[in-house]
């Protein structure tokens, strides 16, 4: 068996067919038709086994059966074949995910929603991110240490939304990000309040509005993880906590 037959195969199981069905299936579109002793001398199928397995094709609409002595089986098109599964596959899809839907519906008139996600990977954090700063109607504050942090789809939504009306202001210590984001049209870019001067481990803050937040660390070997919240009690309780820790930073600074 090729390589790429046995990679056939294990396409044909993924898409719900055993080995068997699929060994014969590909046989008998190699022979064009033929009888249980064709198809076994073409595959490893047991000639027993052909017999039992053609039936399981027919039932799947994937084959006919000519009723001549000996029996003769012959795979419908390619085309057809591609159809049935493809059908069988959207039935079976519909019916997962409506079981699953009724089960959610179920358990969340019950249990409150978690309010508190984690996420795990430089890039599912920029796309959290983007998310959130991509839902914001009134204001945003986008923070970033590493330049590296500040990926041009970050750059492009922010300067999108503020464009839409969007008030966006960036903090950083970083000079090159505040540089780089300071210079979009309707963004303003700033340093934040100082609170540790040794601070090697500080990611990213995303704050959409006064109900969504992100906050990330990185952590030595350059992974990030962040943990994020949108319509919470948790993340306006956070957000305010946030603001007012700067708030009065800044003023005791200024004293």
């Amino acid at each position: 068996m090729t390589d790429d037959e046995s990679e056939a195969i294990d396409a044909f199981e993924r898409l719900g067919l055993t080995s068997y069905e699929a060994k014969v299936f590909i046989a008998l579109h190699r022979l064009g038709s033929g009888t249980a002793r064709d198809v076994a001398s073409v595959t490893d199928v047991p000639r027993s086994q052909v017999y039992s397995v053609a039936e399981s094709l027919e039932d799947r609409g994937l084959l006919e059966v000519q009723q001549s002595s000996p029996i003769r089986y012959r795979p419908v098109s390619i085309d057809e074949a591609e159809e049935t599964l493809r059908n069988r596959f959207e039935r079976e899809r519909e019916r997962a995910f409506e079981f699953v839907d009724s089960v959610k519906r179920e358990s969340t008139t019950e249990e409150t929603q978690e309010d508190i996600w984690t996420v795990r990977s430089r890039g599912r954090v920029d796309d959290r991110v983007v998310d959130l700063l991509s839902g914001a109607d009134d204001r945003i504050v986008f923070g970033a240490r590493l330049s590296e942090l500040v990926t041009p789809e970050i750059e492009r939504t922010l300067e999108e939304r503020a464009a839409a009306g969007v008030g966006v202001v960036v903090l950083s210590r970083n000079d090159a990000v505040r540089e780089r984001l300071g210079a979009l049209e309707g963004v303003a870019a700033t340093v934040p309040p100082a609170h540790r001067e040794d601070d090697q481990r500080s990611g990213r803050i995303a704050i959409a509005d006064n109900d969504s937040i992100l906050l990330s660390v990185v952590d030595d070997d350059g992974s990030e993880t962040a943990i994020w919240s949108s319509g919470s009690l948790f993340a306006s309780v956070l957000i305010q906590l946030i603001e007012a820790s700067n708030a009065a930073t800044a003023d005791s600074g200024g004293a």
